[in-house]
């Protein structure tokens, strides 16, 4: 059975720093791209990064994620990290990690979450001020 464990969510102040961490089971990320989402009440969802081995090893970013976000894959423990510095009010949110193996980052398609078929079960993250 293909799952998603995300983790690392918690309460961090502002300016303080966070690593997510999204495990796979049932099937390897060597061929995914991964991707991490985050939605806050009242929201849409919104793209944060994306890291693909399929057919490539590039990592993408959204606007948010541009400077103080980081996405890494461990290959031996076959996670996925976000890792997360400088967190604002603005980022609380659940946090999703995404997998699909598909040329997702090549096709510019990355950051459109209906692309993905394994979710994660969310964690929340959240930054006070």
């Amino acid at each position: 059975e293909v799952q998603l464990q995300a983790s690392g969510g918690g309460l961090v102040q502002f300016g303080g720093s966070l690593r997510l961490s999204c495990a796979a089971s049932g099937f390897n990320f060597a061929h995914y791209a991964v991707g991490w989402f985050r939605q806050a009440p009242g929201k849409q969802r919104e793209a944060i990064s994306c890291i693909s081995r399929h057919g490539e090893s590039k990592t993408y970013y959204g606007n948010t994620a541009k400077d103080r976000f980081t996405v890494s894959m461990n290959d031996a423990e076959n996670t996925v990290y976000l890792e997360m510095n400088d967190l604002k009010p603005d980022d609380s949110a659940v946090y999703y990690c995404a997998a699909v193996r598909g040329p997702v980052g090549q096709t510019g398609t990355w950051h459109v979450w209906q692309a993905y078929d394994y979710w994660g079960q969310g964690t929340q993250v959240t930054v006070s001020s």
